[in-house]
């Protein structure tokens, strides 16, 4: 049966999403490990165990920590002796504790090797057990119960504490698959939109072409004929060319008459295409003459956040004097301009609106507004 294939979160995710992972890995694995360990230190018999307790617990905290940032492999040989030492001087000098490094070195080494990992966990906890039994071989007493605390406990343990690793992982996996898959969902979100607008581009320019031809190949028949024919297709092919360069012209800066409601709709769709929760508040409707350019800020921080920010929820607040679109995935670290929110501004401003963005506390809000246009006075 194949075998998936393992998670490469460096391969897959941003940095924002390892910092995730590797923060929910460090305050889930390193508070229960230093718990245990400093409650077996403090109930060891001697100063001498003590400091093997300690000792063995530091090896395993230094391979815990390099686990969260998947980079355990280089210091995974060091803190193998390292416990496997103090585990052997425990059994020598008859503490049973000793074993607890060790334990923990090995459940979080067998889930990073790629293949034969039941083999290498048996291995291990054959050596370990040998290690426990050299304690036989020095206190004779109680035969039963020290072959019971050296042996068969650190024999049940290991595999257990390695299960609880290799649940550990799956969970982080999980958690990184969702976000390639949110990524994933996020690229095909913008590459819709991208198509979307080559769709209108070809509705612009492909009809028009299509005329064009024709029209160029009826002057040409006409041309010997019919000149005064001939010179009126050349006009209304020279009108429908300007044409449209201008309607061109006004798709590529966005100036196309939008439907703020449609593209609220559009908006929707692709935020949960891209697993983001959106929430929309339509207090009221927004003034018709300022409908266009909102649809156009609506559609450009859309962009943004499916291709810049880490959103996991975004709300859009409708009124009638603008637009405010706020999500939650707001660098911690840059400046919260964007060029084509920039450009927008300037647009809003030409209209005497006014375009607003800024970032608190990891949110990222867009606010457009336009002043209230005073009511008309009917003529009596």
């Amino acid at each position: 049966m194949p075998t998936a294939l393992p998670v490469d979160r460096r391969t897959w995710t941003g940095r924002a999403v390892q910092d995730r992972v590797r923060s929910l890995n460090l305050f889930s694995t390193l508070p229960p490990l230093i718990v245990v360990g400093v409650f077996l230190a403090f109930t060891a018999r001697s100063w001498g165990h003590v400091l093997l307790q300690l000792v063995g617990m530091a090896a395993a905290l230094v391979l815990a920590e390099r686990w969260t940032a998947d980079d355990s492999r280089r210091v995974a040989r060091p803190c193998l002796v390292v416990t496997a030492a103090t585990w052997l001087a425990g059994a020598l000098t008859d503490s049973s504790a000793a074993v607890y490094g060790i334990c923990v070195v090995v459940s979080l080494l067998i889930p990073q090797l790629p293949r034969r990992r039941l083999a290498t966990l048996s291995a291990l906890c054959v050596f370990i057990a040998a290690l426990g039994s050299t304690n036989l071989l020095v206190f004779g007493d109680d035969p039963g119960g020290r072959a019971f605390h050296y042996v068969v406990v650190p024999l049940l343990t290991v595999p257990v504490a390695t299960v609880f690793a290799l649940l550990n992982q799956k969970f982080s996996d999980l958690i990184v698959e969702r976000e390639q898959s949110r990524q994933r969902e996020a690229e095909l979100a913008v590459m819709r939109e991208r198509m979307r607008f080559a769709s209108d581009l070809h509705d612009i320019q492909g009809h028009t072409l299509h005329v064009v031809k024709l029209k160029v190949a009826l002057a040409e028949k006409l041309l010997d004929r019919d000149p005064g024919r001939a010179r009126e297709e050349l006009g209304e092919v020279h009108a429908l060319v300007g044409d449209t360069i201008a309607q061109t012209k006004e798709l590529a800066h966005a100036q196309r008459q939008l439907n703020l409601s449609a593209e609220l709709e559009n908006a929707k769709n692709l935020f949960e295409a891209a697993g983001i929760f959106v929430h929309i508040d339509r207090e009221a409707d927004a003034d018709p003459h300022a409908g266009e350019l909102l649809g156009q800020v609506l559609r450009e921080t859309t962009t943004n956040i499916l291709r810049h920010a880490q959103a996991r929820q975004v709300r859009i607040t409708l009124s009638a004097s603008g637009i405010t679109i706020v999500n939650d995935g707001a660098h911690e670290t840059g400046p919260p301009e964007l060029s084509g929110l920039s450009t927008l501004r300037q647009r809003l401003a030409d209209n005497g609106g006014e375009l607003e963005v800024s970032r608190r506390d990891g949110r990222f809000r867009t606010t457009a507004t336009f002043p209230a246009r005073p009511a008309r006075k009917e003529n009596r």
